[in-house]
Formats: structure tokens, sequence, C-alpha cells
């Protein structure tokens, strides 16, 4: 979900590439999978490159990618990264897949800088690509963006915990992803605007901070690291009584502990991504309130948009939102909502 991993520079000779594409896809977790049953050199195919294949959101992704590509005749060659910042993993499926002759490129970007050479040269070469959930900076260096409104998500998770604080002091605690990386700067500057905690807005590329923060941890939406990084918050200053987390998977590691250090009932914890178990954990208590969004609807969308490419030349462009929901069994007066029966309706993984 960084810069601090640069891209290798690579051949782009397509004979060479064509030669060993099987075996380079393999290895960096490709499978091209021929979905749709067809066969013949006309069928159109479509990539896509996830930033992990283990993580709930994407694997729900992949499946949404794999059904869509199904019933669209086409065919799905599929990649991702080792783990969430590997760059390098990305940077090579992008040209595995443009050597096998793929018409688009669904990407969610792991470092949203460093990819953008390798993008510029895919669509050089007349790909259509199309960031899926993360931004690239600059956003345009993707023919599209299909996505969340993450600013708004952050900012709906803000201004539910400041209304759910009902005027008490905060002391909050931010476990991030990664320095740079644009899905973790507008979730955080996101719900610092949304509780009234820094003056941001969308459009800035560093994450912000405020007199209320008295803690900032990066976790690489890790349970564990968000579990580490809630302890060593907990060791600057005890009296945090308010976590935001980039994801799920940080929030559970934020409330193990929590629990362990027996402050579990006296901090809030809000969240965002509304998979299947962070809206478990909402029903059980231990995160107060999470923004929902879509990886199925991203993908669905994203498959799509490259058939038609291929098939009539119309070119998706500029924003597609998906959209997001607040889920929470505590509503707060003026802030909309959903319950945790909606979002277990919604969830996935």
């Amino acid at each position: 979900m960084a810069d601090r991993f640069a891209p290798p520079r690579r051949s782009w000779r397509v004979g060479l590439a064509m030669a060993g594409v099987a075996l380079a896809l393999l290895a960096t977790g490709c499978a091209g999978r021929d979905d749709s049953g067809g066969s013949g050199g006309d069928q159109v195919q479509v990539g896509l490159i996830t930033k992990t294949e283990t993580n709930p959101f994407f694997v729900k992704m992949k499946d949404g990618a794999e059904k869509e590509a199904q019933a669209k005749g086409a065919k799905l060659l599929t990649a991702a990264g080792k783990f969430d910042t590997d760059n390098a993993s990305q940077v090579t499926a992008i040209e595995n897949m443009v050597a096998a002759g793929v018409k688009g490129i669904l990407i969610t970007p792991s470092d949203t800088k460093a990819i953008v050479p390798a993008i510029q040269k895919a669509r050089d070469a007349g790909v259509l690509v199309i960031a899926l959930d993360t931004p690239t900076q600059p956003q345009d260096a993707t023919d599209a963006l299909f996505a969340t409104d993450n600013f708004k998500a952050g900012v709906l998770i803000g201004q539910y915990a400041k209304a759910a604080q009902a005027g008490k002091p905060a002391k909050i605690a931010t476990l991030d992803l990664a320095p740079g990386i644009s899905v973790g700067v507008l979730r955080h500057n996101g719900f610092l605007n949304g509780y009234g905690a820094a003056d941001v807005d969308q459009n800035a590329t560093e994450q912000a901070t405020g007199s209320e923060v008295v803690c900032s941890q990066d976790t690489l939406g890790d349970q564990a690291k968000g579990q580490t990084a809630m302890e060593n918050c907990l060791q600057k200053d005890p009296g945090i009584n308010l976590v935001y987390t980039i994801n799920e998977p940080a929030a559970l590691g934020a409330y193990n502990a929590l629990k362990a250090a027996g402050k579990d009932k006296d901090v809030m914890i809000v969240s965002v991504d509304g998979g299947c178990t962070g809206v478990q954990a909402v029903k059980d208590g231990k995160i107060a309130a999470t923004s929902q969004q879509y990886p199925l609807k991203m993908a669905q969308q994203g498959v799509t948009a490259v058939v038609d490419f291929a098939k009539n030349g119309t070119k998706a462009s500029g924003y597609t939102d998906t959209g997001v929901t607040l889920i929470t069994d505590k509503p707060q007066q003026g802030v909309e909502s959903k319950d945790t029966t909606f979002g277990t309706e919604n969830c996935w993984g």
C-alpha cells in the first residue's frame, strides 16, 4: 500500500519477453487463465495486477474480475506482489502482460510513484491502464481510476469519531500505511479533516498532523504490525483514547494491544475497508465504525472497460467513484451510516 522501493531498469524487447512470459508470470504470482472457455486469437485479454494475493480485499477483486471476464468472453491474466510495497514484481508483471498482448491492465499500485514509468511504457504500447482502489501519483498517469473516494472514507470515520466523542478531549493515534502511498495519505487526511483535527483537503500529497495527534506509526496494513504500533503508541502516551487505522487488519492488531493493556473499553477505534471480518469486529464492539468499500464493483467495471476498449475503441477516462458506506451499530446524529446487517450483506472476504 512505498517510495522506498525503486523499480529496476528492464528491457522491453518483445521477443525476449514473449519467450519467457509463462515463467516470468508464474514467478511473480501471475497465472494466465482462459476463464471464458473460448478460443481463437481474437479473444480479448485483460490483465489484473494486485498488491498481494492474500489480502481478502484483493482476493475479492480477483474473484470479481474472473467472473466478469468469463461473462464477457475474455481471458484474464493475473499477477500480484509478494508483499504490500513490492513494486518490482508489479513492474515485471506489466512488462509480461504487455508482451502477452493484453488490451488493458487493471492495477492496484503498490508504489504509487515508482510504478509510473512502467505504466507509461504500457500506455505507449497502446494498452489501456486503469488503476483500481489506489490512484497513482499523479493520478493521470493511468487512463482512468475506478476506486473508493478514500478521502471521503476517512472523512466519514472522522465525523463519526467527533460525534461519538461528544466534546471529550481527544488524544489520537494514527496507525498508517507507509510513507508517500496515496491511499494511505487520503484516508489519514480525510480522517483528520472529518474530525476537525487538521485543515487539509484531498489535494495534499503528504500526511497532515494536528495538536490532538499524539502518535503516528506505519503498519503496512498488517495486523501484527498494527499491534506493535499500538503498543509503541501506548508507551508514548498511555492516555490515547481514539485510534484511526488504515484498514481493519491494523485495527484488529490495535484492539489486541489495547485489550492486553486493559484499555479496550476506554479507546475508540475507527477504520476503513468493510471486509466481513471487519464488519464482524464492528458487530462485536472491537471497532466502533468502518467505512465500507466495494472491490467487486471496481473489478467488474474495470474488466468491462477493457473489453469495451478492445471491441469498439471506447476508452475509459477520469475517476469513477465506486462508493463508500459508513458501517456502525452505534449511529451518531448527523452522520449517515448503515448497520452491520447491511455491512454483512455487502462485505467481502
